[in-house]
């Protein structure tokens, strides 16, 4: 639609996306979605509406209004956003914009970002949030060009076939690309990336007769740095071809209204603070705080409590500890392990289930 339009493909994915909220269009798909008309698009199409980015006003006053940009920031969506997998992301504040929002008008301006931040901050969440045609590459050390762009498999029939990469399907797509764990990825692999984000946006195809590959508009790259992580090195190149770089960390905020135990919160908060004094090296995150929730409900308070301490790094392990003991006033708190093994008769009976004498015989 984007191509035939002649207009970028942040810009009608935006419309597309709220033509299905107003129930004026159906989406369809879990991972790059497709969009089909309905009954009411054709109505919908016949009056022209033209709104500040991030307004979604009722069609019905939008017909009456006239189609000028007042100065006056409109109030924007900051509800929650369903992500492919089905999880719910909640928008935070970035530049006095929904994070959604302020990263779609980067990809728009085609400004490339780097989130940097502890894992289990929202990273990647937000990514896949912002754009539900995303393209992802796991990052890791052993990450090599093939990953990237790709490599010659071999085929049912017993003879080789090229499969094109990740980011070769993102550049003739026109989609967004996250390079996870940008950091822990070689140098010399990187490199592969560059030309398709300077101002040629193109790649030379080695490995398959040097096939020259052109990006789409629409093709986008955000990058994902977690500084603390062993192996993880920001070089210069690398920095110098993400011209925005956005802090992500923790919203405890967040995690309170997401009805986790007030106190497991506090102890985060606590934690992180001596992290950022350098007296610590590790904090629950929002990732930890969530499965702390489920594990409670699950196994209970004080199981849930012993998995937190396990979790965290050995070194780190008597603080946090220590610090679950002073706000959740526990008198002993260890990581969750193995007892002693059970009596048969134990293992063998269900959940819930009771013993009750009758007749000499147990039931």
């Amino acid at each position: 639609m984007a191509r035939q339009l002649g207009h970028s493909h942040g810009a009608v994915r935006n419309a597309t996306l709220t033509l299905v909220r107003r129930g004026e269009a159906d989406q369809s798909g879990t991972g790059q979605p497709s969009f089909r008309a309905n009954a009411k698009t054709a109505t919908a199409a016949k009056t022209a509406v033209i709104s500040p980015p991030g307004t979604h006003a009722p069609r019905a006053q939008a017909a009456t209004a006239r189609t000028t940009i007042t100065a006056a920031a409109p109030p924007r969506q900051t509800g929650p956003i369903r992500r492919a997998g089905g999880q719910l992301y909640h928008p935070r504040e970035l530049a006095d914009l929904p994070d959604v929002e302020a990263l779609n008008r980067l990809r728009d301006a085609d400004v490339p970002v780097l989130l940097y931040g502890p894992p289990g901050t929202g990273k990647t969440s937000l990514v896949e949030a912002a754009f539900p045609d995303l393209v992802t590459v796991a990052g890791d050390g052993d990450t090599t060009v093939g990953d990237l762009i790709g490599e010659y498999t071999q085929a049912d029939s017993g003879g080789y076939v090229f499969q094109y990469g990740p980011l070769v399907t993102a550049m003739t797509e026109g989609r967004a690309l996250l390079i996870d764990d940008a950091t822990l990825i070689s140098p010399m692999v990187l490199a592969a990336l560059y030309p398709a984000m300077d101002g040629r946006r193109q790649i030379q195809v080695k490995a398959h007769k040097g096939e020259t590959i052109n990006a789409e508009k629409g093709f986008y790259v955000v990058a994902g740095h977690n500084p603390g992580v062993h192996g993880a090195v920001l070089t210069e190149a690398l920095s110098s071809r993400f011209s925005v770089q956005i802090q992500i960390g923790t919203d405890y905020d967040l995690a309170t209204a997401l009805k986790i135990d007030a106190r497991v919160v506090r102890v985060a908060r606590h934690l992180a603070a001596q992290v950022d004094l350098g007296e610590l090296g590790w904090a629950p995150q929002l990732r930890e705080l969530l499965s702390y929730q489920k594990t409670e409900a699950v196994l209970g308070t004080k199981a849930a409590l012993a998995n937190l301490v396990g979790i965290a790094p050995l070194e780190d392990r008597d603080a946090v500890a220590a610090a679950i003991i002073k706000t959740v006033g526990v008198t002993k708190i260890a990581p969750l392990t193995l007892g002693k093994q059970l009596p048969a008769s134990a293992a063998r009976r269900p959940p819930g289930s009771t013993v009750s004498a009758h007749r000499g015989r147990s039931r």
